[in-house]
């Protein structure tokens, strides 16, 4: 097939898009992995929207403008949330199964928010359901062809353009070229260029990288949230225990079984993450321990298998019976805010690239994504970029070919070499929770090493470990640059936040950074594009 648009990375935001611009024409979905491996699949918590009979639009819109930290793009955070409700019917209408209350959904409360508005399904599996209702739409649509196994290495560019993707087909070996009207990244998250992350092995920042070597602008990619509670057991992968198990009632606990975050916030352990983070990072400190308390074990084993079941699973194959007893956590990579620039209908700043979710910035999120908003912001966001790249396939000239590469082109010498685990190692111990100054630069001087690339037909692994290098680069520059405290970005060095940056930062390949205030009218009129 010779698809009029590519869309990279199958999580909500992808396939989202995919449905929208199935009618328009054909459409390829590509994954490194697996198609059903994304990070959507590992969203436990729940999707945050106005439809409980207790809750408003205007509320919604106000806690996440709260979280951010001032930082929001107003007019992205109302998009958000005014068109979030009917997004959810509307998946619910394809199937998409959310958890109950005999007839009406059933709505939880996590940090931060002030009403309950988290919708869940299955009690834990919240995005593996609605990526399932998502693909079983998609897979109905003929137009929607789907491939696994292909890593996207680069994105064309002629004449300030994106004119298509070089992918490296795993099962062949071969670099194979498509050349779309229009390219969506949907590549999901950065989490694993951090040692400790909740995020799926997929999420190494692939479609940030990507974008940046093209040319286009990436925003905001200091903000990194640390999940406050990750298991942390010898031997077991940082697995996600959900903010919905505070929501609930757990409760954090020290060393000496005491509740900590008493008196710290007025929210107690429902405190935003980068609050519960910090709070939990002292307290290891003070103790000399790698890790704090979460206990559920008041509401007992039949409460916690019921609500939570493949957490209440995960933890007991790793000997944690959560019905029963408290278990160890410490925080962990988890969400990036930031991303490839965008205006509020996915266009970033190359004619014929877009992006959505994770990998994408519009603002939306600020300086601290407010709990279980990203799932949400999958849906819209994808929805509206899938709407957007049909009105520019309409004057786009087509490429419609899929062809392997034929020749190799001389690239310039760019960040690379470091393996992945010292990649990760450094990010973790130089740009994590708590920064400063010195700790940044040694970043950036071990994150800007040079090598030569490797050939276009090099290997997935040393084609994500590139991808990692860059974007804990790019990491490393705008959090040293951001002299402030703001939401998840925490400064040792200047622990308040300034006025001075309540900008977005803006870095190019070829234009440093800047900061720059949000433009209200950005969704109207699109941002601007040299």
């Amino acid at each position: 097939m010779n698809p009029d648009f590519l869309v990279i990375g199958a999580g909500v935001a992808g396939l989202r898009a995919a449905i929208e611009l199935a009618e328009a024409g054909g459409v390829l979905v590509v994954a490194k992995d697996s198609l059903k491996e994304s990070s959507s699949e590992y969203a436990q918590g729940g999707i945050a929207v106005a439809l409980s009979d207790e809750d408003e639009v205007g509320l919604h819109e106000r806690d996440t403008l709260a979280a951010g930290a001032g930082l929001c793009n107003r007019a992205a955070v109302h998009a958000l949330v005014e068109e979030g409700p009917a997004a959810i019917r509307q998946l619910i209408d394809w199937g998409a199964e959310f958890d109950r209350l005999g007839s009406k959904l059933a709505f939880t409360r996590e940090g931060a928010h002030s009403r309950n508005r988290v919708l869940h399904a299955h009690g834990d599996s919240t995005g593996r359901e609605i990526a399932r209702a998502l693909y079983h739409k998609a897979a109905s649509l003929p137009s929607i062809e789907f491939r696994g196994y292909a890593l996207c290495t680069r994105l064309l560019v002629e004449h300030g353009a994106v004119t298509g993707a070089e992918l490296y087909d795993a099962p062949s070996g071969a670099a194979v070229q498509v050349r779309p009207r229009a390219v969506l990244l949907a590549t999901g998250g950065l989490g694993n260029v951090f040692l400790h992350t909740t995020n799926p092995d997929v999420a190494t920042g692939d479609g940030v990288a990507l974008a940046w070597r093209a040319g286009a602008e990436i925003s905001d990619i200091e903000f990194v949230q640390f999940h406050p509670t990750a298991l942390c057991v010898a031997g077991a992968p940082r697995f996600l225990l959900s903010e919905a198990l505070r929501g609930e009632g757990a409760a954090l606990r020290n060393a000496r079984g005491e509740r900590f975050m008493e008196g710290l916030h007025p929210l107690k352990d429902l405190a935003p993450r980068d609050v519960v983070a910090r709070a939990i990072v002292s307290e290891m400190e003070r103790a000399g321990s790698d890790h704090v308390y979460l206990d559920l074990a008041h509401r007992g084993p039949a409460f916690v298998r019921e609500r939570f079941p493949r957490i209440y699973e995960t933890c007991l194959k790793y000997g944690i019976d959560l019905g029963r007893e408290a278990a160890p956590v410490a925080p962990a990579a988890h969400y990036a805010m930031g991303g490839v620039r965008t205006d509020l209908h996915g266009r970033a700043s190359l004619p014929r690239l877009f992006a959505a979710g994770e990998a994408a910035c519009t603002g939306v999120h600020g300086a601290n994504r407010l709990a279980s908003n990203s799932l949400l912001e999958g849906l819209v966001f994808g929805a509206r970029a899938g709407r957007a790249m049909r009105e520019e396939a309409a004057v786009a000239p087509s490429g419609g070919v899929l062809r392997k590469k034929a020749d190799r082109e001389v690239r310039p010498t760019e960040p690379g070499g470091l393996s992945i685990p010292e990649i990760r190692r450094i990010a973790w111990e130089r740009c994590g929770i708590v920064r400063d100054a010195e700790s940044l630069r040694a970043a950036c001087a071990l994150l800007e090493r040079t090598s030569p690339p490797g050939p276009a037909g090099s290997t997935s692994e040393s084609a994500q470990a590139r991808n990692m290098q860059q974007v804990a680069g790019l990491i490393a520059r705008c959090a040293l640059a951001r002299e402030e405290s703001r939401g998840a970005h925490f400064r040792a060095d200047f622990p308040e936040r300034r006025a001075a940056f309540e900008k977005h930062s803006v870095v190019t390949r070829d234009g440093g950074i800047v900061f720059q205030a949000s433009a209200e009218g950005l969704a109207e009129v699109g941002i601007h594009r040299p």
